[in-house]
């Protein structure tokens, strides 16, 4: 388990395991190998930890960020049980953003908010800056001023992030149904739509997503829809649901009334099979989709992969001043009777978004489980054994620790560190790809 930061479930057996595996075409249960913590180093089994994040197991990071990229792939182009034909079907690469909370400082070709005027905030804070930011500057994403920033609409809009994407799915749905001139609920007679996305965070701290929205048939990923619902019909669609949706949030004397929608800025881009210059294509949007399903709140800058535990913490964590001003109204409005169902404190940390990192329509591809059982298969049978054989598993193992040994801590930055060289200059080849799906400013 090489990684710069390598983790690993350390399982020692305290007594003899073994594993029988009986042979089919024998009734008498004899054992055809058996296997025994007793011979590994240190009488330690490693295992893996199977977290998303990159800067908790590279490795186990790197292993879904590939399930993720043929998760993504496969249903933009077929394979692992979903029709080649799919890539036939209208299909639309959409990314959603947050409203504006309050100005912040922006990366941007030219200053960073140019002064046209001398116009201060009511706490006398400038309005615009001449500063022309580095993408590593610190400032970038940070309020221009923090009093007027609007810290609990930026916590409630996370805390409800999850709902109004429900109802911008919804929406999509209704919009097409009545452009098809059917009832909304015969629409899965003619049509059915599916979604993948990932959520990813801005150097604002705001949380977007970038989701791939595909039409089928009534069959699913192997039929076609009927003629009418177009990738312009579906485009229309989304910009629609964009605009009419939103979700109301208990109104309170701590922050008045907050109704949370979609941000102004948002990009609709069509999936190409195969790309002649701008156009995105499903590699590429599968590269993307996977790149940031590994990143971590931490990774980012924006926030911990740890929970914070009490509101001393806060002051505590190594974050920017914006990021701790988030998890400490967090921790204010989680107090809130009206708001003790969002579980607030307990997802400081990642600033009030309490949604998985992907999520996606049940008949959209392939499934994780799935492609974890066909790689158990396939390690089964590079060992002459299969999933039909009747395995019996005698054992008694315990957990130990986490973390590489000394000496394999040395072995794995070797490693570590000739494969990051390797997957760098790999990566730079597909450089040019990025900045085609980052189009519209989103």
């Amino acid at each position: 388990m090489a990684g710069t930061n390598p983790v690993y479930r350390g399982l020692r057996s305290t007594s003899v395991s073994v594993r029988h595996h009986r042979d089919p075409q024998h009734g008498n249960g004899r054992s055809r190998s058996s296997y025994s913590t007793a011979g590994e180093p240190g009488e330690r089994l490693a295992v893996r930890c199977r977290n998303r994040r990159a800067s908790v197991c590279e490795p186990c990071s790197r292993l879904h960020a590939g399930d993720t990229f043929q998760l993504i792939r496969s249903g933009l182009s077929g394979g692992k049980s979903v029709p080649q034909t799919v890539r036939q079907n209208p299909r639309l690469f959409v990314t959603l953003t947050a409203p504006s909370f309050g100005p912040v400082h922006r990366h941007r070709d030219g200053s960073c908010r140019p002064r046209r005027d001398r116009a201060d905030c009511e706490h006398g804070i400038p309005l615009g800056c001449g500063i022309t930011h580095a993408e590593w500057d610190s400032n970038v994403g940070q309020p221009l001023c923090s009093a007027c920033y609007d810290y609990a609409g930026h916590v409630l809009w996370h805390a409800h992030a999850g709902r109004l994407w429900d109802r911008f799915t919804t929406s999509v749905r209704r919009q097409l149904a009545a452009a098809g001139g059917v009832p909304r609920s015969q629409l899965g007679r003619h049509l059915v739509v599916s979604f993948a996305k990932v959520a990813e965070f801005q150097q604002r701290a705001a949380v977007h997503f970038h989701a791939v929205v595909r039409l089928d048939g009534p069959d699913g990923p192997g039929s076609p829809p009927p003629e009418w619902a177009t990738s312009e019909l579906l485009g229309e669609a989304v910009a629609a649901g964009v605009a009419g949706t939103f979700v109301r949030v208990p109104e309170s004397d701590a922050y008045g009334t907050e109704i949370v929608t979609w941000g102004t800025q948002f990009d609709i881009r069509t999936i190409h099979s195969f790309s002649d210059g701008d156009e995105i294509t499903d590699d590429a949007v599968a590269a993307y989709v996977a790149k940031y399903v590994s990143k971590g709140a931490a990774e980012t800058g924006v926030g911990l992969d740890y929970r914070v535990t009490s509101y001393a913490d806060i002051g505590l964590v190594p974050v920017a001043r914006h990021t701790r001003a988030l998890m400490g109204t967090c921790w204010r409005l989680g107090g809130l009777r009206e708001l003790e169902h969002l579980r607030l404190r307990a997802w400081a940390h990642s600033l009030g978004f309490r949604g998985h990192i992907l999520t996606k329509s049940r008949r959209y591809s392939t499934t994780y489980a799935e492609l974890r059982s066909e790689r158990a298969t396939y390690k089964l049978s590079s060992i002459g054994l299969s999933e039909k054989t009747d395995t019996v598993k005698e054992s008694n193992l315990r957990y130990v620790d986490s973390g590489h040994t000394p000496g394999a801590a040395e072995l794995a930055r070797g490693i570590a560190d000739d494969i990051a060289t390797s997957r760098q200059l790999a990566s730079e080849q597909r450089e040019d790809e990025a900045p085609r799906l980052r189009r519209g400013g989103v």
